[in-house]
């Protein structure tokens, strides 16, 4: 209460102290004294210019100092190191121009402010200068806009072959992630498969996705060149992982990707920043929906030899919905009891795919097939 008391008695000073400058010009107009074009307000204004000058930067030194506590902390990625340094490079060359640009600014506005009989110098052009401000801003531009492409290019070219590849997808609202299996081979997918069950659209018919697995969590090894795999299946999505310096965007029906190594496990993050409840997280930086807040997913960095450990702990896709698969494509062998070998009465295919089997808990009977009678008329044929 007393603050709000405080700051309205300073903006009524402030009123009540422009009203008497401005009555004071008034009486003067009306006396006939006021001879001069620019009185003492003049000054005050210059004055004024300067310090709003000095106090702003003050300020931004003083705010800069003091929100570094709520920055990212080093980058636990390879690229991302790259990234930050590209990043504050970019930032100094535009602090320090627009630090003198508004030196010349402000200390001009207070040095050639007006007097009376002071004239003002005309000075049309001058092609050296203009040339001069031209290409130093265009060849600092150039640069920066080089390194940034390389940097890009490093992200976005082939990725190492030994790289762990895992498949990123969004929809509204929530991330979910694939993994291949032994064969380091995701199986294909195709969006007609999309349902309640088969969330990836993951095509049951190519062998590849049967040691494929769909943890909660994506999990990462730490020193090792990870590929992220991205796309969307209902709108755009943005793969955003802060700590990494990762950011992608998830187009639907144009699949994107990004690689990059991660050198700090969770466990190390954890032991750096204090914090015994840090995780890495992947959000959505694309506003996608009502929805959008909720797309966390947790990301863990794990050593070399557990990310291993991890992997073999997790069942397969296929495993987990066994009757789904069985119904869309049969019973995929090695995951059932073999099916007992049929009655030899029966008629059931024996030329069934070598990794697929149908099912056998029926039994079915062969049945004599008749002779088809031919039809008369006009689509008669005549046999030969």
């Amino acid at each position: 209460m007393i603050e709000m008391i405080l700051g309205i008695a300073a903006v009524l000073i402030l009123v009540i102290l422009l009203l008497i400058f401005r009555i004071h010009s008034l009486v003067s107009i009306m006396r006939g004294s006021y001879l001069k074009t620019a009185g003492m307000s003049n000054k005050v204004n210059a004055f004024l210019l300067l310090a709003v000058f000095i106090l702003g930067l003050i300020g931004f030194v003083w705010i800069t100092i003091h929100s570094s506590q709520y920055h990212l902390p080093e980058a636990a990625s390879e690229h991302g190191r790259k990234t930050d340094m590209m990043f504050w490079i970019t930032m100094a060359i535009l602090c320090f121009a627009f630090i003198v640009t508004n030196i010349f600014l402000f200390v001009f506005s207070y040095k050639y402010q007006y007097e009376e009989g002071r004239k003002a110098y005309f000075y049309p052009e001058n092609h050296k200068l203009e040339v001069i401000w031209t290409v130093i801003p265009a060849i600092v531009m150039a640069i920066l806009v080089f390194y940034g492409w390389k940097e890009w290019s490093e992200i976005t070219r082939q990725a190492p072959g030994d790289s762990e590849v895992i498949e990123v997808m969004g929809k509204q609202f929530a991330w979910q992630v694939r993994y291949p299996g032994a064969d380091k081979k995701l199986g294909t997918y195709n969006y007609k498969q999309i349902d309640a069950f088969n969330e990836f659209g993951i095509d049951v018919s190519d062998s590849a996705c049967y040691d494929d697995f769909v943890p909660k969590e994506l999990h990462m090894p730490k020193g090792k060149n990870v590929l992220l795999r991205i796309r969307a299946r209902d709108v755009l999505h943005s793969v955003y992982m802060p700590h990494f310096r990762v950011k992608m965007d998830a187009v639907p029906g144009m699949p994107t990707k990004f690689h990059f190594k991660p050198l700090k496990s969770t466990r190390e993050m954890r032991d750096e920043l204090g914090n015994p409840e840090f995780n890495y997280e992947l959000a959505c930086a694309e506003i996608c929906g009502t929805g959008h807040y909720a797309m966390r997913f947790i990301i863990v960095v794990d050593e070399p030899e557990e990310y291993e450990k991890w992997k073999k702990e997790q069942k397969t896709w296929v495993a987990s919905n066994l009757d789904y698969v069985s119904g869309k494509r049969g019973v995929i062998k090695g995951l059932l009891p073999k099916a007992p070998t049929p009655p030899a009465d029966s008629t059931v295919a024996a030329a069934v795919p070598e990794t697929v089997q149908q099912d056998t808990t029926t039994t079915v009977k062969a049945e004599p097939v008749k002779p088809a009678k031919p039809r008369g008329g006009r689509n008669r044929r005549n046999s030969n």
